[in-house]
């Protein structure tokens, strides 16, 4: 337990210490936290590999509790959602997280083959990069009071988009590709599980969460609002893994949309507020800087994760940004929704885990989409900052246009 309890302490130190140098630079604090996962972890000095920390397994655990802190996140992304406006933006947002898949596995299919994968393993690398962690974005975005604008809004809509096209796409291709005669009927089956899901889960949290916490507000306990938030987020998250077959951190954003008109929103925001941002979330951060190993690539690797991160970045700013355009929304807010999506995150790990416990690829080119994951999220945070402070004077509030 002592090394757990050291581990979690300088973990929150490091991640509020980057985070204000960044705001120093005037950089958001998300990417601050990220570096200071960088630079504990292999990559850099490496803290946690010594027999104190390493014997102890305490990353695992800070592993864990960062995926919980990334659950919290899009819970608190949906509480910041007013259903009206989002609903507005359906259009774009569709078209921009279905091209948002596409575009990453053609572009693969074309340029990964020269390293000498075919069109297949190609197209599972191209599925890897297709899923968007949006809430590295969406932490960016509220940092710069810009969730609720429209480009904000169109972005969250089209993560969850691609984040089930992505795990729709690995099922068929495990369904093509692999050599079980029931495959097909598993594609239905999975497909069918996650229209059920995203349907019952949406409309029945509109409907029934508003009422629980309501019903929990009267009852005579300590934190009996937020005890049942809590609950109702672990529940909808596990509910979108387990019968869902999509992320649980859909399932949280979904939870997030269900009491966004609760008439309590307000303590709800307060407590998770403190909640997340004062331990979950500074040890996702810091948690996703603590997986990658850049010092182990090899030259070829090197090489190799260099055009992956070209594709990864380029494949979402053109096809998330070419479908917001075909969708209504101006060239401007197009780019910006493009550079929202660029960020990668736990679907893609989840891909990529599949393919190399099934032999698909390899374990060095597992370890380029973890760096793959990490360059990209590190250069979103800027970006974002970047793109919105150029048209600051055009970029308002959904509701007031």
């Amino acid at each position: 337990m002592e090394p757990l309890l050291l581990q979690i302490a300088i973990v929150l130190a490091a991640a509020k210490m980057g985070g204000w140098m960044s705001k120093q630079i005037g950089q958001p604090a998300v990417l601050g936290e990220l570096l200071a996962g960088l630079i504990l972890g292999p990559s850099a000095i490496n803290l946690f590999g010594i027999n104190y920390f390493s014997q102890a397994h305490t990353t695992e655990t800070i592993r864990e509790l960062g995926e919980i802190g990334v659950i919290f996140l899009m819970f608190v992304a949906g509480l910041e959602i007013e259903l009206s406006d989002f609903a507005k933006l359906g259009k774009p947002a569709f078209l921009a997280g279905t091209l948002g898949v596409i575009v990453p596995i053609a572009l693969s299919m074309i340029f990964i083959t020269p390293f000498g994968y075919d069109l297949t393993h190609s197209a599972f690398v191209g599925i890897t990069l297709a899923a968007t962690s949006v809430s590295i974005s969406a932490q960016t975005l509220m940092e710069l009071n810009l969730l609720r604008s429209r480009e904000g809004l169109t972005l969250l809509g089209a993560a969850v988009v691609d984040d089930v096209l992505a795990l729709v796409a690995l099922s068929i291709f495990t369904a093509l590709v692999g050599e079980s005669s029931s495959g097909f009927l598993e594609l239905v089956w999975i497909t069918t599980r996650m229209i059920l899901f995203l349907t019952i889960s949406f409309f029945g949290g509109l409907w029934l969460l508003p009422r629980v916490v309501r019903w929990a507000n009267r009852l005579s306990i300590s934190q009996p609002v937020m005890s049942v938030v809590i609950i109702n987020i672990m529940i909808f998250a596990w509910a979108a893994q387990a019968l869902g077959s999509v992320a649980a951190i859909t399932g949280s954003f979904i939870a997030g949309v269900g009491l966004s008109r609760s008439e309590v929103k307000n303590e709800i925001v307060r407590g998770i507020h403190t909640l997340t941002y004062s331990f979950f979330v500074p040890i996702f951060l810091v948690g996703i800087g603590l997986t990658a190993n850049m010092r182990a690539l090899s030259p070829n690797d090197l090489a190799f994760a260099s055009v992956v991160i070209v594709i990864a970045i380029i494949s979402k700013v053109v096809g998330c940004g070419l479908g917001a355009k075909v969708g209504g929304m101006t060239w401007g807010e197009s780019f910006r929704v493009g550079v929202g999506m660029i960020s990668r995150g736990e679907v893609g790990l989840i891909v990529a885990s599949a393919g190399i416990t099934s032999g698909i690829i390899s374990n060095s080119v597992f370890t380029v989409v973890i760096v793959m994951v990490i360059v990209s999220t590190l250069v979103t945070p800027p970006l974002l900052r970047l793109v919105f402070s150029k048209s600051a004077s055009q970029t308002v509030d959904i509701v007031d246009r």
